[in-house]
């Protein structure tokens, strides 16, 4: 156990010795972004001197959007005016993507995937069985009902499918829209876009449910610098990428079922 963390450790050092930048990880396999995440985060920043450039290798399904929030923050704080790079080796969906917003940088290859920030709720089905649904979907479908029953107010299907939804959590689905929304604007604004206006059409894109059709739909690092993010495109073959790519794969073993990893080159903890 301890020889796989110290080639992992090694190998981290090769890359900092290759880029010239300090390298800290974080890797969820299967684990939602979480509060208690930032404990791992600070942990990592602990050593790192306020104002040094880092490179955060990034994978993550998702999860808090205000975990993912205080995240981006801490790490572009202790960077400073320095530059942040996220480094996606296969994907950072949804709050892993708010998390990449806040850098200089994205770096990817063929295999790294971004994914719409559109936040996921689960809401009880007719059962009360619950269900996974995107906050965005559930609206359009709420105003879509609505509409209906505006023309035709003895319209069965839209009358029982508003039946069903409650004004409550219209609200609170709209509140958390913008809230994730506001986030990528305020991000983007800070490092990689510095332009209010462009960060919010980014943002909007990001959110749009009619052009990523499901919350897993890829957003590839062409589709990523077509929305206008700063991505730096590194081929499967390049010297460099092969090596995030190894320590990506010894880490994502290490981190199998639903621990989480954070690690650098003087720090290892698993959670």
């Amino acid at each position: 156990m301890h020889a796989e963390r110290y080639a992992r450790q090694n190998l981290i050092r090769d890359i900092e010795k290759t880029t010239g930048t300090t390298l800290i990880c974080y890797i969820a396999a299967n684990s939602q972004i979480e509060r208690t995440d930032i404990v791992g985060i600070v942990d990592l920043l602990h050593n790192i001197h306020p104002g040094t450039p880092i490179d955060l290798m990034l994978h993550t399904p998702g999860g808090n959007i205000d975990a993912a929030e205080k995240i981006a923050l801490l790490v572009r704080r202790r960077a400073g005016d320095a530059s942040v790079r996220v480094i996606v080796p296969d994907y950072a969906k949804s709050a892993g993507t708010l998390i990449a917003l806040a850098a200089n940088t994205i770096l990817m290859s063929d295999s790294s995937e971004l994914g719409a920030i559109d936040p996921q709720v689960e809401i009880p089905d007719s059962n009360g069985h619950l269900q996974t649904l995107s906050a965005q979907s559930y609206l359009d479908a709420f105003h879509r009902h609505a509409r209906r029953l505006k023309r035709k107010p003895s319209d069965p299907v839209a009358r029982l499918m508003l039946g069903k939804m409650e004004p409550a959590t219209v609200r609170k689905l709209e509140r958390m829209i913008t809230r994730s929304r506001s986030i990528a604007e305020a991000l983007l604004s800070q490092s990689m876009v510095r332009d209010h206006d462009r960060a919010v059409d980014i943002a909007a894109h990001l959110s749009d449910t009619e052009r990523w059709h499901s919350h897993g739909q890829m957003i590839s690092h062409h589709n990523a610098r077509g929305l206008g993010l700063n991505v730096t495109y590194l081929a499967p073959h390049d010297d460099l990428w092969v090596m995030y790519w190894r320590l990506f794969s010894m880490q994502l073993w290490a981190a199998s079922g639903k621990v989480k990893l954070f690690e650098s080159s003087w720090a290892s903890l698993p959670m």
